[in-house]
């Protein structure tokens, strides 16, 4: 496989139905820069590598259910994020459950403010029912090693083209909607369905990519680079 078909990383998209307020709000609270993509509320935001990058998309339907893929940040206290539209879940030694202006959930880890740079994204945290096969299925696909603490439930992936680490959460609920966070990918499309990926939409004259779903149902689009 040349290096231009390989699998890896690409970026963030995180649905929205106010696409101006969520990419005000999560620009500031990651630390990113954003720009506008349309005149239909689209938003890019960038940071200084391109791996960094969030997509706000600006979607019609409204957060329904306990979000199955949700963002880590760091922080230095959660009146910072509060201040801008964010509010207070549950809290905890050293970490916050919060939601963002659309009711979203997110984690916001304390950190020291020497520890604090511009760049706040902690990690993506990923529901699953079974998180050592989902897990086991994206290293495969990013060539990575899944990782286990012995002393918790929880995978994880980092490393190669992540920037940051990706972590797959037992839960009992099964997946029911379609994700409002999801993860984008480089490579071939014909490589994640041999490995039971299952096509949701193929490029057409609208898109320039596919959509897929992983084998615990979460879509992610697949781009050639």
């Amino acid at each position: 496989m040349s290096t231009d078909d390989a699998a890896a990383y690409k970026d963030v998209v995180i649905d929205a139905v106010d696409g101006t307020r969520a990419a005000g709000f999560w620009s500031a609270a990651i630390g990113l820069q954003a720009s506008s993509t349309s005149p239909g509320g689209d938003f890019v935001l960038r940071g200084s590598r391109p791996e960094q990058t969030v997509w706000i998309n600006q979607v019609p339907e409204p957060r329904t259910v306990k979000q199955r893929v949700h963002l880590d940040l760091h922080t230095s206290g959660v009146e910072e994020l509060i201040t801008l539209g964010a509010s207070v879940d549950t809290e905890f030694a050293g970490w916050t459950i919060m939601r963002d202006p659309e009711g979203g959930e997110f984690c916001a880890f304390d950190r020291e403010p020497e520890r604090l740079g511009d760049y706040r994204m902690y990690e993506l945290v990923v529901d699953a029912a079974d998180p050592e096969r989902i897990c086991r299925w994206w290293a495969a696909r990013f060539d990575l090693e899944a990782r286990h603490d012995d002393h918790g439930p929880w995978w994880w992936l980092e490393g190669g083209s992540l920037p940051w680490p990706m972590v797959f959460n037992p839960v009992p609920e099964p997946k029911t909607v379609k994700n409002r966070v999801h993860w984008d990918v480089w490579g071939l499309t014909s490589d994640y369905l041999a490995a039971g990926a299952s096509l949701l939409r193929g490029r057409d004259d609208e898109i320039d990519w596919d959509v897929l779903a992983d084998v615990e149902g979460n879509e992610f689009c697949v781009f050639s680079r």
